[in-house]
């Protein structure tokens, strides 16, 4: 199997699904939770190695010195090879998710990987979890560019690696989920969740069997302390709400840092390098404690510490982090938000034990860190649940509620907004969460642009018919159709094969074509749409229901739409007619490959109609639509007007019968209208229907028209398959109807139609008994020789279709027009049906040079079936 097919059949088989979506979700966890892993073994090794070496070397030296060298090399990756992988990272994920034109790739993530473990391993104050969001997301976004998949589908696999690395840095994956749906995506659909779900899960468990989670706190000793009463809930609103004001504080201190940062007019690197070495030079001075933050966050939440130790770690973790992140250094604010809560939340339990006898500092701790992390990120139900996942203490709950929400209330009044968003902008990037700022393309849907009119090849052609389809057609491709079910496309490109592969003008289509083809369906928006364009760099996609195609869309048809709205943007649209109105409908289970219309009228015709649709329809799997339509005056509405339909139903109740009787599926339904043309193209829209079967009288009076009123307009703008039958006499004398249908007679002059001609037969000449077909060519006197090259085509497609070898006879004949060869052939001979086919560059000459088909039809007795395949504008 060559490559560009099994490029296609991947593509194909990873088109957005659900069950690929639940796929990829579980990929992007487990991808996810390595890098969480990685990362923290990395940043942790490295740590470990700079405390090491403090006992080996004077802090105040060694310290600085790693915080200088580090935070230069960390800077120096950002700056060189990402500069999108920057400060926390979470930022410019949500960034990416509002459709902002942000890069966020494999290569951020892995730089981001690097630079973050030199950061957070030169002894900044700075978490790890910010990084693994934007690793995360980075991962998912590299990783939906080897899919076909839609913007919609790629932005929520971004969000699930986003939650998905939060999940696995804190083993916490309810947290992941509900950081997605509350700060990020802020999605409540059904596969945004499963997808988010799904990915924090395996991100969570991943993460915890190898030991990704730092944040496992040493419960043995808070557990027992861990305790709520009523009286402490004023104590609780007090560290809420100074949480609330400290978190402020904080937020607006890095945004304050970034300016002053900015002031210097150095590079990234430097500036990264400076706050390393701030860094270093003030842990140096402090206590030993403070040269792991781990160990510092444990000492203060299990009560160890002294109220004055608390203080000081508060304080010089609020300005340690301010001149970290500032700096723009690529780490998080997660872990210093937990860190400096649970020092704010020591402090007020501390202070009322000692003044009360109530409480515990620990228990305070542990709530003053959701407190704290909920007023600096404004997500409060995250900051609740990432409290209680790391601690499954259920004694918190209420208390962390209780601090949380008054943080965030207290956070959001004295400083609106979200931290995120105000990053954003110190860039230039503005989201609007409120305006709904879309676009035509994500207004409008395929189906509302797409041609319905498709002009398709069927897979059993020759190489040779395929060649000569294309020279006869501007179309540069074509979807390639078995039974009108879409099994392949084939473009120009596609026919460098047939030398490249040496095959003979005989072989197949199905040879050279594309299998299984990028597809959309009918509700796909246009952006999405014109991404699956630009993506794979093609140039159509077709439009299926099911497995039927029933259009295509190309890039000027979006193009087209554009300019319509830009156009008809100021102007008044022009009035449109009144459309039909249904006022009765049966359906059956959609089960077919396909939908066949037929119109029922007239009584004394109808029955014959009806077979003839259930013949073409069990001979390809096809449910019929049977209307009936019902005129009424142009001076009322449609919808408003009462009619009866009592005589209407019973002309379907025959429809329902032979639908029965053959195990059909059939649908039926009355419109009233006031034309009837108007009627059946809207039916032929709304139901997608391949084939219209339709009478007609084989003759008009109506000037300009060339088969009638109601049949010229649905000949020339139907968006399928046409099928007029013109009945022929019946003597009274005949029995049976399918007496009718024994001899037939099918001219061939070349051309699309001829073959939709040929394809109908093998299901009409089941109307008779032993029914012999005579395909023949009408050539001038003038011809020495005729072209037997059309006829011998047409006996291979229809020995192919059908074992028909013992009732199929071709032979020409000459005459000195089409339509006086035909006439005698069944005035001779006693055809009893004659199948033409027309296209409509003929119809138009036929206009002015004169009617083919009505000169047949009104010059025999005989059944005159006229087909017209579905043509592309």
């Amino acid at each position: 199997m060559s490559l560009p097919v099994l490029t296609q059949r991947f593509r194909y088989l990873w088109q957005p699904r659900r069950g690929l979506a639940i796929a990829e979700a579980s990929v992007i966890g487990l991808v996810a939770a390595l890098s969480a892993v990685f990362l923290k073994v990395g940043s942790g090794w490295l740590g470990t190695w700079r405390v090491h070496t403090t006992y080996l070397l004077p802090a105040w030296i060694t310290l600085p010195a790693f915080g200088l060298g580090f935070g230069l090399l960390a800077g120096w990756l950002v700056q060189r090879f990402a500069p999108e992988a920057a400060g926390s990272g979470i930022p410019q994920v949500k960034a990416t998710l509002a459709n902002v034109p942000m890069t966020l790739s494999w290569r951020v993530a892995f730089v981001k990987l690097l630079s973050a473990i030199a950061t957070l391993g030169s002894g900044m104050t700075l978490g790890r979890q910010g990084p693994t969001v934007q690793v995360g997301a980075g991962l998912a976004a590299g990783m939906s560019r080897w899919v076909p998949t839609s913007p919609d589908h790629r932005r929520q696999m971004i969000a699930a690696g986003a939650g998905a690395g939060l999940a696995a840095a804190f083993n916490a994956p309810i947290a992941g989920v509900l950081f997605i749906v509350e700060e990020l995506l802020q999605d409540l659909s059904g596969l945004t969740l499963g997808t988010a779900i799904i990915a924090s899960f395996i991100g969570g468990v991943v993460s915890r069997l190898l030991g990704g989670g730092s944040w496992e706190l040493n419960l043995q000793l808070t557990q027992s302390s861990s305790q709520f009463s009523l009286p402490e809930i004023p104590a609780f609103l007090l560290l809420g709400v100074l949480a609330g004001l400290l978190g402020a504080l904080f937020n607006r201190g890095l945004i304050l840092s970034i300016k002053l940062y900015r002031r210097l007019h150095i590079s990234l690197p430097l500036r990264v390098a400076l706050a390393g070495c701030i860094s270093g030079i003030v842990v140096a001075m402090l206590p030993d404690y403070f040269r792991d933050n781990t160990g510092l966050r444990e000492y203060v939440i299990t009560g160890e510490a002294h109220s004055s130790f608390a203080a000081i770690a508060f304080v010089s973790q609020f300005i340690l982090t301010l001149v970290a992140f500032g700096s723009g250094a690529p780490g998080g604010l997660f872990a210093p938000s937990l860190i400096l809560g649970s020092c704010l939340g020591h402090l007020v339990g501390a202070f009322e034990f000692h003044f009360l006898g109530l409480g515990s500092p620990a228990t305070y701790a542990l709530a003053g860190m959701g407190g704290f992390f909920s007023a600096v990120s404004k997500v409060p139900i995250t900051a609740i649940v990432i409290v209680f996942e790391m601690t499954t203490d259920f004694n918190l709950v209420l208390p962390l509620m209780i601090v949380s929400v008054t943080s965030y209330l207290v956070a959001e009044k004295v400083v609106p907004g979200s931290l995120y968003d105000k990053l954003l902008l110190l860039n230039g990037i503005n989201i609007q969460k409120d305006a709904s700022i879309e676009g035509i393309l994500t207004k409008l849907t395929a189906k509302d642009v797409m041609q319905q009119r498709v002009e398709t090849l069927d897979a059993e052609m020759t190489l040779d018919e395929v060649i000569q389809a294309f020279s006869r057609s501007h179309h540069r491709g074509f979807p390639v159709v078995d039974n009108c079910k879409l099994v392949g496309i084939i473009t120009q490109s596609d026919l460098q094969k047939i030398s490249e592969q040496h095959l003979e003008n005989d072989s197949f289509l199905r040879e050279i074509m594309t299998p299984q083809p990028l597809t959309v369906t009918p509700t796909y928006q246009l952006s999405n749409v014109l991404y699956l364009l630009d993506r794979y760099q093609i140039s159509r996609l077709p439009v299926i229901e099911g497995q039927k195609l029933i259009g295509i869309i190309t890039r000027a048809d979006i193009i087209r739409a554009e300019a319509n709205h830009l156009n008809c943007k100021n102007g008044v649209p022009a009035p449109q007619p009144e459309p039909s109105y249904v006022v009765y409908q049966t359906r059956s289970p959609n089960i077919g490959r396909g939908r066949l219309l037929v119109t029922v009228a007239n009584p004394e015709t109808a029955t014959t109609l009806l077979e003839m649709a259930a013949a073409i329809a069990r001979d390809r799997h096809y449910e019929i639509e049977c209307v009936q339509i019902m005129l009424v005056s142009p001076h009322v509405s449609p919808a408003e007007t009462q009619v009866k339909t009592t005589k209407s139903r019973r002309l379907l109740r025959q429809a329902e019968v032979l639908a029965k009787k053959w195990r059909i599926p059939l649908h039926t339904q009355i419109r009233v209208a006031h034309d009837v043309a108007q009627a059946i193209l809207e039916t032929i829209n709304e139901r997608h229907i391949d084939i219209i079967l339709m009478g007609w009288k084989g003759n008009t009076s109506t000037p300009g028209r060339i088969f009638g009123n109601v049949v010229d307009t649905v000949i020339r703008q139907a968006t399928c398959d046409v099928v007029l039958v013109k009945l022929g006499n019946i003597p009274e004398s005949t029995v049976t109807p399918s007496l009718q249908f024994n001899r037939w007679l099918v001219p061939m002059a070349g051309g699309p139609n001829a073959r939709v001609a040929i394809k109908l037969l093998p299901a009409l000449v089941t109307l008779g008994n032993n029914p012999q077909i005579r395909l023949t060519q009408v050539f001038k006197p003038s011809e020495f020789k005729p072209n037997m090259i059309v006829l011998e085509q047409a006996i291979r497609q229809l020995m192919r279709r059908r074992q028909l070898s013992s009732t199929v006879i071709a032979s020409p004949v000459q005459a000195n027009s089409v339509s006086e060869g035909v006439i005698n052939l069944v005035k001779t001979e006693g055809f009893d049906v004659v199948v033409l086919g027309a296209s409509r560059e003929g119809l138009l000459q036929q206009a002015i040079q004169g009617n083919i088909p009505e000169a047949i039809a009104s010059g025999v007795e005989s059944t005159v079936i006229l087909v017209r395949g579905a043509i592309n504008n």
